[in-house]
């Protein structure tokens, strides 16, 4: 009886410590693959847009309406995946959720202005124009109380970190 409670110790022990000490490497591993992906993504995505705004440039002079939206929509585009990048850099989740907010702002902000404007779409449009509006609120609400605990955090006699951990970008 006492050998089975101490290979069931031993099993909890591994799979406890061990076992999830291997998986948390296997997702760093993993985290660290994607994040090169992703920087050789925005390599090719930065490369794309260079190569289109020299095109344009080079057969049109100045740039017309469509070729202009075609470089915001790869600008947009761009600005998201450079968001994502940044994103898998942040150690800390409350920043690390902040991020994500503001990149899906960028996204609904970029759906809003690729969306047409004919009248089947003005509920889409209006729906669109309240989330993002309300993305807003949140972001301006969320800095500002980042902002308020900063300097709670440096009035207090004796700090010498930030007890709270956040640091922003």
């Amino acid at each position: 009886m006492s050998s089975l409670y101490a290979f069931l110790k031993k099993a909890n022990h591994f799979f406890q410590e061990d076992f999830e000490e291997q998986l948390k490497k296997s997702v760093n591993v993993l985290r660290i693959i994607l994040t090169i992906f992703m920087i050789v993504y925005l390599a090719a995505c930065l490369f794309s847009i260079s190569s289109k705004l020299f095109e344009f440039l080079s057969h049109q002079g100045a740039l017309n309406f469509p070729s202009m939206k075609i470089l915001l929509t790869d600008a947009l585009f761009t600005l998201i995946v450079l968001a994502i990048v940044k994103a898998l850099f942040i150690k800390d989740s409350f920043v690390y959720a902040l991020t994500f907010l503001e990149i899906a702002f960028v996204v609904i902000i970029r759906k809003l202005i690729l969306l047409e404007t004919v009248p089947e779409e003005n509920w889409t449009l209006l729906i669109l124009g309240v989330v993002s509006t309300a993305f807003f609120v949140l972001l301006i609400y969320i800095h500002n109380l980042i902002r308020r605990w900063r300097l709670e955090d440096r009035d207090r006699p004796g700090q010498e970190e930030e007890p709270t951990g956040i640091k922003m970008p």
